[in-house]
């Protein structure tokens, strides 16, 4: 998992730990001593949240437990995966479009960078150069044919080259 994301979630973690064992407690015993608990909004609204931090720190603990089981061995070395450039001719928009194959956190489409979870990121996933794949959008099909790849593996062994070259 890369370190960023994994700092990331962390940090989202143990700020809501926080909220749930020492802000929560506080604001739901000061709502509980108002009195009536039927009609004590405070109560509610701060119960609502303790509910909706339980099931947010649920999420991140799985996520984190589902990135931690990316084993980088089983990342393909010649088709797209996560990790990977990938360069492809767009036939709908006549357009050359470079996106970098990432995790939902990282995701941001005006910088290129596509989950493999999204549309276009599950179309890419497996191809080689040469393949066309098909996304379906709002706006309707679109095929995008692999002009070039690089694949994580690719990228780690030019990082590792370039440090050498130092």
């Amino acid at each position: 998992m890369p370190e960023h994301i994994k700092k990331k979630l962390q940090e989202e973690i143990k700020h809501l730990e926080h909220e749930l064992a020492h802000e929560l407690p506080a604001e739901i015993k000061k709502a509980v001593a108002m009195g009536d608990l039927s009609e004590n909004a405070e109560y509610h609204m701060a119960k609502q949240r303790q509910e909706f931090v339980n099931a947010r720190l649920g999420q991140l603990k799985k996520r984190m437990a589902e990135l931690a089981l990316v084993n980088l061995a089983n990342i393909p070395h010649d088709r797209a995966a996560f990790g990977s450039t990938v360069l492809v001719y767009d036939t709908s928009k006549d357009e050359k479009i470079e996106y970098k194959l990432v995790t939902s956190e990282e995701s941001d489409v005006s910088k290129g960078l596509i989950s493999t979870t999204s549309p276009i990121g599950k179309a890419l996933v497996g191809k080689q150069v040469g393949d066309m794949a098909t996304v379906v959008t709002p706006n309707g099909k679109r095929e995008l044919e692999i002009l070039r790849l690089a694949t994580i593996h690719d990228e780690a062994e030019d990082a590792a080259q370039a440090q050498a070259g130092k």
